[in-house]
């Protein structure tokens, strides 16, 4: 989907068009609960909190003015409804490996050798950005899996744009190390 589809579907949900919201979901619904799994660290309570992001989004969708892309709106919506499930816990998340089926699958490949290959190198990513601390996890996330731009995850998190180049650079020398001892 362009950016200018992108923008038609969100006008015609302006206008009242319930239905167009469907497509916006399931462009979204991979990335945003990737995101609300690697803030929550547990699959069902990341699936309701991203489930609550949509919800959120569609109910003020009507405020969104195009200033920024969707999805960086989109995610800060997310991140927030993460940051307050983690507080209604009280509890700092625990690090869970997540299910199976969280890993991507590259079923574009041709050969099933390199399939596996790069299944098994996926595994071991995401196992090492699983045993970063949460905050550097999303950053990664968001940086590397989803592309944001360091502004963008600025306009998500809300932290300055010096903070976040920090803690990137920490994170990939962490997960450097981290990999370098799985694989």
């Amino acid at each position: 989907m362009t950016h200018i589809e992108e923008q038609e579907y969100i006008r015609r949900i302006q206008d009242g068009d319930s239905k167009a919201y469907a497509f916006l979901v399931d462009k979204y619904k991979n990335m945003a609960y990737t995101i609300s799994l690697k803030m929550i660290q547990d699959p069902a309570e990341a699936e309701d909190a991203a489930q609550e992001s949509f919800i959120k989004a569609y109910e003020a969708i009507r405020s969104f003015k195009g200033g920024a892309k969707f999805s960086t709106w989109l995610y800060t919506i997310v991140y927030r409804t993460c940051l307050a499930h983690i507080r209604q816990r009280k509890t700092i998340p625990v690090s869970k490996q997540p299910p199976d089926e969280y890993y991507n699958r590259f079923d574009d490949q041709p050969h099933k050798l390199e399939k596996m290959q790069q299944e098994e190198k996926s595994k071991y990513i995401n196992r090492a950005i699983n045993e970063l601390p949460a905050n550097e996890a999303i950053l990664i996330t968001l940086y590397y899996m989803n592309e944001n731009s360091i502004k963008e995850i600025n306009e998500i998190t809300g932290q300055s744009t010096a903070n976040i180049k920090v803690q990137l650079f920490r994170a990939r020398k962490k997960l450097e190390q981290k990999l370098s001892g799985l694989i």
